[in-house]
């Protein structure tokens, strides 16, 4: 079974606008929403006017601006008023132990309890870059999430079979998603131990920013054709594809991302690809 989830709901009307259409068109299961996105209200809107599209809450803690006051997490956001802008940074940082655990539970619960307190629905959780890969940040998102009664959380490692589906990766970024899957097992047991659901892993990771038309289309159509079985072991096989969907417009130019180009791609890509396939819900995962 694939589950469609679009990250960066809430970054720009042309980005918030493909989210909807997809999901409109039965192409996009869910989307996670940006709690300081630049255009939160605006993706607010849409949520709530397409009911049927699941929203999960997209947690930033490097590349972005808190919901909390910055000097209340100051191991958060060292120069007093932002997150750290590099995830090198960031990593360097947490794992020389100067990035407090108390400070993640604290934001994180900020940022679900925005989306919850303005009438969402919060299906699942996922981080900004996947920074919960490492134990430092997994444990006091688990904390968080089960303080805000959240169900599920992305399963933020590639399976073999989907790495050797993504032909046109770079061998940097692929050895970079290799070396990080030793965690998994780590991962997995934290999260059965917290009581939350997760997907049997995730689809795109490094396929991320894979640039022109023909090469995503042909990523997107290896990938769907690796797909395993929907059933493991006499329980649902539920993968999440995560994506990065949008128009290009003047506020896109604005954005500090590598994503600019691709996301229209992946658009035109998901549309033609998926629109007739039926897509697995967060509620379907095995508890």
């Amino acid at each position: 079974m694939l589950l469609v989830n679009a990250d960066d709901f809430g970054l720009t009307p042309g980005v918030n606008r493909s989210i909807v259409e997809l999901h409109a068109a039965g192409a996009l299961s869910s989307a996670t929403l940006m709690a300081t996105g630049p255009f939160f209200d605006d993706a607010l809107r849409l949520a709530h006017d397409h009911r049927g599209l699941e929203v999960g809450c997209h947690i930033l803690l490097v590349d972005g601006t808190p919901v909390l006051p910055p000097r209340s997490i100051p191991t958060l956001c060292p120069n007093g008023q932002t997150f750290r802008p590099s995830l090198t940074h960031f990593v360097r940082d947490l794992l020389t132990f100067r990035i407090r655990a108390e400070d993640v539970v604290a934001e994180a619960t900020a940022q679900i309890q925005r989306l919850q307190a303005n009438g969402l629905r919060v299906s699942h959780v996922d981080t900004h870059k996947h920074t919960h890969l490492f134990s430092g940040i997994l444990r006091p998102l688990l904390q968080a999430a089960r303080a805000c009664a959240i169900p599920a959380i992305r399963n933020p490692f590639e399976p073999g079979w989907s790495l050797r589906a993504t032909a046109n990766a770079s061998l940097l970024r692929r050895f970079s998603v290799i070396a990080l899957s030793t965690e998994h097992r780590g991962f997995l047991r934290r999260v059965r131990l917290a009581g939350l659901a997760t997907p049997s892993g995730i689809l795109g990771v490094l396929a991320t920013g894979t640039t022109g038309p023909d090469a995503v289309r042909s990523t997107l159509r290896s990938l769907l054709a690796a797909l395993p079985p929907s059933t493991a072991a006499g329980k649902p096989s539920v993968w999440e594809l995560v994506c990065h969907p949008g128009y290009t417009d003047v506020h896109l130019d604005q954005v500090r991302t590598r994503l600019r180009a691709s996301r229209a791609h992946e658009h035109a890509a998901l549309l033609e690809l998926l629109a007739d396939i039926p897509l697995a819900s967060w509620r379907d995962l095995p508890a």
